[in-house]
């Protein structure tokens, strides 16, 4: 008998290490629990604030919400199966952190697109938990009301960070920036020599935009984003945008920093959140975040003079009674 179970905890020994010191759960999950608080494990219905790199088994990241600086916020969901993502994390509590590995061929058989270019065996998640709101016996106002207090403090501390990122980023790249009265920071680095985009004018411009730690969110330019490796829409055409100038159609930033530059100059624009997407931000760009565009003025179109105006509306009048 002792030597039966001396041979399953060998055995166990062994796969364990197969495994690199992950262990199994339900459904093929395996994990590794890096740092253990203590805290009451995660349960549904839950607020959850954490950070997650996903990755190929490869060591290729996929997403990362450290890059965005913007951490994922989601009152906890119920599991849809055994061994995935959700599951795992109901293994944490606030302060936890771990790596999680779950089959590519079985999260891919459930509907979900299968990465461009993917090709390992394992999806890797590798989460931080920031902090938890456990609903328990909670009444909806009560608990929304709290969840709203740890959002509006968060995003107090992010609009406290925001000028010391943004005189890092300067400093850092060595820019001596001219400042407008709205905030708006920038760089002439080629002058240009046509003229100037007014209200009312096209302005053509191609663009790069990034965080102020380097990650690329956007550009019109295709050597940029292969190089970034973005996900790029195949049927995007990049080319440089169209943009009435003055008309609300941009961040304030842009309508403003149009507005400095000649046809053919460059310039890289900082811009604080104040006129960029202030608190809310939007996709990968979180609250109060400030944001670095390269600037190319490729043309400045004037409304043409001699255009047809369009006619004016003509009111019918209401039937006699």
């Amino acid at each position: 008998m002792k030597r039966k179970l001396m041979f399953l905890a060998l055995a166990a020994i062994g796969l364990a290490s197969c495994n690199g010191g992950f262990k199994q759960g339900e459904g093929g999950l395996l994990y590794n629990i890096h740092t253990s608080k203590g805290a009451p494990k995660i349960k549904e219905g839950d607020f959850v604030s954490l950070n997650m790199v996903v990755k190929t088994d490869g060591d290729s990241i996929l997403n990362s919400t450290y890059e965005s600086g913007q951490p994922t916020r989601t009152a906890m969901p119920k599991a849809q199966a055994k061994g995935d993502i959700v599951a795992g994390i109901g293994l944490l509590g606030e302060g936890d952190s771990a790596t999680f590995k779950i089959s590519a061929d079985t999260l891919f058989k459930k509907g979900q697109q299968r990465p461009p270019g993917f090709k390992g065996k394992y999806l890797v998640f590798q989460v931080k938990i920031e902090k938890v709101i456990a609903k328990g016996s909670l009444n909806e106002q009560v608990f929304r009301g709290r969840v709203m207090d740890y959002i509006k403090s968060e995003g107090e501390a992010l609009k406290k960070e925001e000028p010391a990122k943004i005189k890092k980023y300067i400093a850092d790249h060595n820019l001596k920036v001219e400042k407008t009265a709205s905030g708006l920071m920038y760089v002439i680095t080629n002058p240009g020599t046509g003229d100037k985009p007014a209200v009312g004018d096209t302005a053509v411009v191609n663009y790069t935009g990034k965080q102020v730690n380097g990650k690329v969110f956007d550009t019109s330019v295709k050597e940029v984003a292969t190089k970034e490796k973005l996900p790029v829409d195949p049927m995007r055409q990049f080319a440089p945008i169209r943009i009435p100038v003055g008309q609300a159609k941009v961040i304030q930033g842009w309508d403003e920093g149009l507005q400095l530059l000649n046809k053919g100059a460059k310039a890289i624009f900082i811009i604080p959140s104040d006129i960029a997407y202030k608190d809310q931000g939007i996709g990968p760009i979180g609250p109060y975040t400030p944001l670095v565009f390269e600037m190319e003025m490729v043309n400045v179109v004037h409304p043409n003079p001699n255009a047809p105006k369009p006619a004016a509306p003509q009111l019918t009048p209401p039937a006699a009674k």
